[in-house]
Order: structure tokens, then sequence, then C-alpha cells
């Protein structure tokens, strides 16, 4: 079976940026990715280039910042009264805290300025705003 509109995709996929390092891969783990293609969980020039492929296809693609996790959105940004960090947790530049949401979950944000008082923490994608280069082999394809 070929990757079609509505297909169900499993697949391996490593994430490269620009510099050649590892941002992230489901080999680790050996826990490979389940996508519904035209769901809107990925973007649609990333489901194009899964497109046409079958089970045991291999393809290496690059894709802008737009077309992967998309561009840093400055409403994403907000100042932080250093007074909600604990004791046993103070605030840092570089750690990725959890926040609590309304709904229960946590949303994970990465302190990027400690200034007096005020830390100002990034919710952004870490991978938003790099142009990525992504190795993907498919698995299974349903139909």
């Amino acid at each position: 079976m070929i990757i079609g509109p509505g297909s169900t995709v499993i697949f391996h996929f490593d994430i490269k940026l620009s510099d050649g390092s590892a941002a992230e891969s489901t080999r680790v783990h050996n826990k490979p990715a389940k996508l519904q293609m035209g769901d809107g969980s990925l973007s649609p020039a990333f489901e194009a280039q899964l497109g046409g492929m079958a089970a045991g296809d291999k393809r290496t693609f690059t894709l802008a910042p737009e077309d992967a996790y998309g561009l840093p959105n400055p409403d994403n940004i907000y100042y932080v009264d250093r007074s909600k960090f604990s004791a046993d947790a103070p605030a840092q530049v570089g750690m990725i805290v959890g926040f609590a949401m309304p709904d229960g979950s946590e949303l994970p944000g990465l302190i990027r300025e400690v200034v007096g008082e005020s830390v100002t923490v990034d919710f952004n994608h870490p991978l938003a705003g790099q142009t990525l280069t992504f190795n993907v082999e498919i698995v299974q394809v349903i139909n």
C-alpha cells in the first residue's frame, strides 16, 4: 500500500539541525510515530514528502522553518515573577520547566533570561525557527 490522503502511517524519523547535529529520533526508544494523513498534526509540506511512499521506503528531505515547526511566535514569550519558582527549583537560564494548564495538562517552557525578579519563559517549540533535515523510514501504511 502506498501513502495517500487519509492513510495512517507508522514511521521512524530522525531530525537533524542545519549544523548536522541530532535533534530528535524515534529510534532512540524504538517507538515509531503514527500519523493520520490530513489530520493537521504535521505540516502539508511534511505530508507531501510522505505521499506515494510505501512500507520499507526511506527518504531524506529538508524543510524550511515555516514548513517544519513554524517560526517563533513572540506571543509565546511570557514574563513570570521569580517568586513563582521554588527554592528547590530556582529559575535558571536553559532550564525547561513544566507549567500546569487549567485543563490539568503540562506545558513545557524554556527559561531564556533571568533579570532581577523577572524570568523570561519561551513556550515556542524548541525547534521553531530551525531549518531541519528529516530522515524517515516507513514502517507500515494502513489505508
